[in-house]
């Protein structure tokens, strides 16, 4: 059964078990961005980024379409002012994240990328009063732990811009899961197809301005192209599949894929390796994931989006 099958209007029942194995899946497409971006041989950030959002948005525009009975233009508006909000928080989560990993280890990108969660729990307490557990609490500050010891390693080593990177980018991230929120959006596949469309367009605008060819190579355009389909839009596609079957403290656990394959890939193909103080802040930053989500766990599970 392809993904075009399931994203049809009459989709199949999942299960829970589908479920899972869906967002574990997602996890291993996110997992990929770092030898993606280490295959690349001379494009710059915005020129992976103009490549990558463009396959990306036609991807998710071909999804949308289908989900809709061929009215993407009516389900795209339905994401509203808060889609527009938290695709803008895309756009920076999108351009961190490639400039992190040109810029910084896989292993320290991926780790930090991770700290999501505790932002947008922060700025959900902050802006959108939501209430906060006091294991979660506990888990930030642990999280603000590990960051620390990575961001202070990242200095020594001269990774500190691309640490920096990385925490926006976990921080554009936060913004879109807030947007989300703030905006009750049943559906978040229009605001990454914005989130797409504004980052080709920011990009290409960029090229124009810094005078960087928009012609690549045939292997840079290729990998990049490929990112946008399989590494971004094809894991968020059957990501938002299982989600809607799979408790939302499982998903932190499931889609850790992505943190600990990341690294493994890049070691494994490349020979990257990681620091010691990268894996025992790192340590510290999943041991926090793992406590909140376990903590979460023994609440009554709450489907998300």
């Amino acid at each position: 059964m392809s993904i075009f099958t399931i994203y049809r209007p009459k989709s199949v029942n999942l299960t829970y078990f589908n479920g899972v194995i869906l967002v574990l899946m997602a996890g291993v497409f996110w997992s990929t961005m770092g030898i993606g971006i280490r295959s690349i041989e001379a494009a710059n950030v915005w020129q992976i980024l103009l490549y990558r959002s463009f396959s990306l948005s036609l991807f998710l525009f071909t999804l949308i379409a289908l989900r809709s009975n061929f009215k993407p233009i009516k389900s795209i508006k339905k994401a509203g002012f808060a889609g527009i909000i938290g695709s803008w928080g895309l756009v920076f989560a999108f351009s961190g994240g490639v400039y992190a990993i040109q810029t910084t280890t896989v292993a320290n990108a991926m780790f930090l990328f991770a700290s999501a969660p505790f932002f947008a729990a922060l700025f959900g307490w902050f802006i959108l009063r939501e209430s906060v557990r006091k294991s979660t609490w506990i888990a930030t500050l642990l999280a603000a732990l590990g960051i620390s010891v990575m961001v202070v390693d990242g200095f020594s080593a001269g990774y500190m811009v691309g640490n920096i990177s990385a925490l926006l980018s976990a921080l554009g991230f936060a913004i879109f899961t807030i947007a989300l929120r703030w905006g009750k959006l049943e559906d978040m596949l229009p605001a990454v197809f914005l989130a797409g469309l504004f980052t080709a367009i920011t990009s290409a605008i960029i090229c124009y301005l810094g005078e960087f060819t928009v012609v690549l190579s045939i292997n840079d355009a290729s990998i990049a192209l490929a990112m946008g389909v399989f590494q971004v839009g094809a894991g968020l596609a059957i990501y938002t599949l299982g989600s809607k079957v799979v408790p939302a403290a499982e998903l932190t656990l499931l889609s850790l894929t992505e943190v600990l394959l990341g690294p493994l890939w890049v070691w494994i193909f490349i020979g990257e390796t990681v620091s010691f103080y990268t894996l025992i802040g790192g340590m510290i930053l999943l041991m926090a994931i793992v406590g909140n989500a376990l903590t979460g766990l023994r609440r009554k599970p709450t489907p998300v989006i």
